[in-house]
């Protein structure tokens, strides 16, 4: 009589090996450029990593996956990679930060260093010098690196440190100092909700000076703004406020360095479903979503000593983002939604909810717009470590659609 079980197990390895094999592969690939169309993200790895956490058959990943280069939510295909141009080397490679020039080059760079030295050292020793640009290319550097990191993708975390200093946008750490003392016991959703009131008092001279700065492409060619994120209007309008700053941006709360950089991204993780619960759909603020999960996984592969500073960095950089748009969420709202969520929790083990996630697991599965599959990726991820909290089931659903592109580009890229 044959070995049923022995049989069974053998098939069962051969499928984990199948959908291993699937995933790294494709992580692996190096056919594609990191962006096309000019500054458009090429994002399918992030698709690859969140639709293999979701535990989707490995087949469907690489369907995924081949008609997202053939055609992108966007209706551009992604580019083939391009060869590098010059030698960066120790000595030049901060020379390039930001000006989007020679992608490849600086994944040359990277995959030598972390040939000599490993990933973890190269982490400690160039993360702190990238990291106050990771709002750049709209957070998808930083998710490019965090969730390589997450999946433990060797040469995709080569390329998000590339592409972090390919987009470097600073968010201008130089800038920060301490709060007022006097604020001392306050915890993020405070800090939040003391910031969203002082928009909600000066709404209409803050947005009026939001777009302004927006306005003035003058002066942000003068402060060096490359002229590709003129084309790209979210960019553009992040670059320039960065740039710009305001004290509220470069204000660290006491919390940053009072509490643990662990109980920080929690609070963090809720503060930013909270705003996305408040705009639902708004694609920006599920990017501080997706890049919160990324930064969370670049702290945690960092030295200890080195991890509030990660932190502090999603802080300023949330903020520019925040403050980028012209306006902010309303203080009432937030607070509503905060008394409406902030202890509800859900019974992890009620067959309900596992139904639900099902259900939104399926529906992710079927979306062209690769940040839905990521939305309720991180989302489950969250709502299990925070043992159930409704919020991220909630926000779990609530999906996004692929943004209209700006008249323009109707101009040609600027490479």
């Amino acid at each position: 009589m044959p070995d049923t079980t022995t049989a069974a197990h053998s098939a069962q390895t051969d499928t984990h090996r199948t959908d291993g094999d699937v995933v790294s592969r494709l992580l692996d690939n190096r056919t594609h450029h990191i962006e096309f169309n000019g500054h458009l993200t090429n994002h399918v790895k992030h698709a690859v990593v969140a639709l293999a956490g979701l535990g989707v058959d490995p087949r469907r990943i690489q369907d995924y996956h081949d008609t997202y280069v053939s055609l992108t939510p966007y209706g551009f295909p992604v580019e083939q990679a391009r060869p590098a141009r010059h030698t960066i080397d120790e000595d030049n490679w901060t020379e390039l930060l930001g000006k989007r020039v020679d992608f490849a080059a600086y994944c040359d760079f990277f995959d030598r260093r972390e040939e000599a030295l490993g990933l973890p050292e190269v982490l400690r020793r160039y993360v702190p010098q990238l990291l106050p640009g990771w709002a750049g290319a709209l957070q998808h550097a930083t998710i490019h690196l965090g969730w390589a990191l997450d999946a433990g993708s060797r040469w995709m975390a080569i390329e998000g440190l590339a592409y972090l200093a390919f987009a470097h946008v600073s968010c201008h750490p130089e800038r920060t100092f301490p709060a007022d003392p006097g604020r001392g016991a306050e915890k993020p959703m405070e800090s939040l909700l003391r910031i969203a009131g002082v928009w909600d008092a000066n709404q209409r001279e803050l947005g009026a000076w939001a777009d302004g700065l927006a306005e003035d492409t003058e002066a942000a060619t003068e402060a060096g703004i490359h002229p590709e994120l003129l084309r790209s209007g979210l960019q553009y309008r992040i670059a320039r406020m960065l740039g710009e700053g305001h004290p509220l941006i470069s204000e660290i709360p006491a919390w940053v360095d009072g509490q643990s950089p662990e109980a920080s991204w929690d609070d963090l993780a809720y503060l930013v479903t909270v705003l996305y619960l408040a705009e639902p759909g708004d694609f920006l603020l599920l990017h501080l979503i997706t890049a919160l999960h990324a930064m969370r996984h670049i702290a945690d592969a960092l030295p200890g000593d080195q991890r509030h500073e990660v932190v502090r960095c999603y802080w300023t950089g949330i903020m520019g983002v925040l403050f980028s748009r012209g306006h902010f969420s309303r203080p009432g709202k937030l607070l509503a939604l905060d008394s409406l969520f902030g202890t509800a929790l859900d019974d992890v083990d009620d067959p309900r909810w596992t139904r639900e996630w099902d259900w939104l697991v399926a529906r992710a599965v079927v979306e062209e717009e690769e940040h839905n599959p990521k939305l309720v990726h991180v989302m489950r991820q969250l709502w299990q470590r925070s043992g159930g909290m409704s919020v991220y089931r909630v926000a779990a659903g609530q999906f996004t659609a692929t943004p209209e592109l700006p008249a323009t580009f109707e101009e040609p890229p600027v490479d």
